[in-house]
């Protein structure tokens, strides 16, 4: 596969986008998209069109699972999910699955989606936040020590990435023989992760995985039994396991461009070199906003994220006239998040250096116009 991350939207109707999710699609993937679209391996068929219960379907599915193992490095004792309904149904799936009985569970508020996560779990259980930072507008992760972790927890939940708020772990905390369970749905396959460390993983696709409508579970298979309490069965994660994630009908459409994604990350040379792309794209923005005083970005700096660059203007009463002369260069989706405000650029793996240099230049005429 083609390797190019984006095409140049002043020669292609491309443009860069910079939306938090649904977000930017390697341009490869799409144009493979495109081609198999009517006719998917000679079978005259779309894959939109396919059984899933289908040998052709079925390839699909096992080869996007193998290659997402051997992406992340998933242990044999994890079962792999695809599952749908986005990250928000995982909150009440987690804690449907994980609570015992005495239905108690530590989370730490980092942002927006945590603080969501942690209001939907008190619904199943004793929800417990063991640490918060809402008092400080979500804009540090605070230090493992601090936290006031429960010694008899069914599980201690995190969320690494804040998408709303920028704000990212930049360690993994060891909770000992309590599950660690994480909402990586703006981190997965942005880097390495050690799956092993964790519980359970789980993840929106709309970010840096493939289209809206799949969510991956990534779940130790010791914690696979059946739930406590009454739970749906298409929210139970044994049985998902032991249908392979066929209960029902699975986003087959989904499935199919996220297996097409992960095979265009292991071309790219898998998550050590897309790491170091990551890691060189956020860090040419950030030192921009810092020698900028036209530009702030509010999170302390060792807990910046890669994937989520918030700023703001040192004029706000210019946000709008910011937004619409990115739209017409190209540069799109920069709008904050309305809880917030101010801009918001996300760098998922979709998103090339060449999209980032872009941005850099506008900002820098519009400061020099405007500042």
């Amino acid at each position: 596969m083609e390797t190019n991350m984006m095409l140049d939207p002043t020669k292609t109707s491309r443009v860069f986008n910079f939306a938090a999710g649904p977000s930017a699609l390697p341009t490869p993937v799409l144009q493979q998209v495109q081609q198999e679209l009517l006719d998917y391996k000679g079978t005259g068929l779309s894959i939109m069109e396919m059984s899933h219960r289908s040998d052709l379907f079925q390839e699909v599915i096992t080869q996007a699972e193998s290659d997402l193992r051997d992406l992340l490095g998933i242990p044999e004792d994890y079962a792999v999910l695809f599952m749908q309904g986005g990250a928000s149904l995982q909150f009440s799936a987690v804690a449907l699955n994980l609570m015992s009985e005495r239905a108690q569970a530590d989370y730490v508020i980092t942002g927006t989606w945590s603080k969501k996560a942690f209001a939907e779990a008190k619904r199943f259980g004793t929800a417990h936040a063991a640490a918060n930072t809402e008092t400080d507008r979500f804009s540090y992760i605070p230090p493992f020590d601090d936290w006031s972790l429960s010694p008899d927890a069914d599980y201690v939940h995190i969320t690494p990435n804040e998408t709303i708020e920028g704000v990212e772990f930049s360690f993994v905390p060891n909770t000992g023989p309590i599950p660690l369970v994480a909402d990586v749905s703006s981190t997965i396959l942005s880097r390495p992760l050690n799956v092993g460390a964790f519980g359970l993983l789980y993840a929106g696709a709309q970010k840096n995985i493939g289209p809206a409508g799949l969510t991956l579970v990534i779940i130790r298979k010791s914690l696979l039994q059946a739930p406590i309490q009454t739970v749906p069965t298409l929210l139970r994660y044994d049985i998902q396991s032991q249908k392979n994630s066929m209960l029902n009908t699975p986003p087959t459409f989904a499935i199919y461009i996220a297996g097409l994604v992960f095979q265009w990350l292991k071309s790219l040379g898998g998550l050590n070199n897309i790491a170091q792309i990551n890691q060189h794209k956020a860090s040419k923005l950030y030192e921009f906003i810092d020698q900028h005083e036209f530009y702030t970005n509010p999170v302390r700096q060792q807990d910046r994220s890669w994937m989520n660059v918030p700023f703001t203007l040192h004029q706000p009463k210019l946000d709008a006239q910011f937004l619409a002369g990115a739209e017409a260069a190209g540069l799109t989706n920069l709008k904050g998040h309305r809880s917030v405000g101010g801009m918001r650029a996300s760098l998922y793996n979709a998103v090339s250096e060449q999209a980032v240099d872009a941005l850099l230049n506008y900002m820098n005429d519009f400061a020099t116009q405007h500042g």
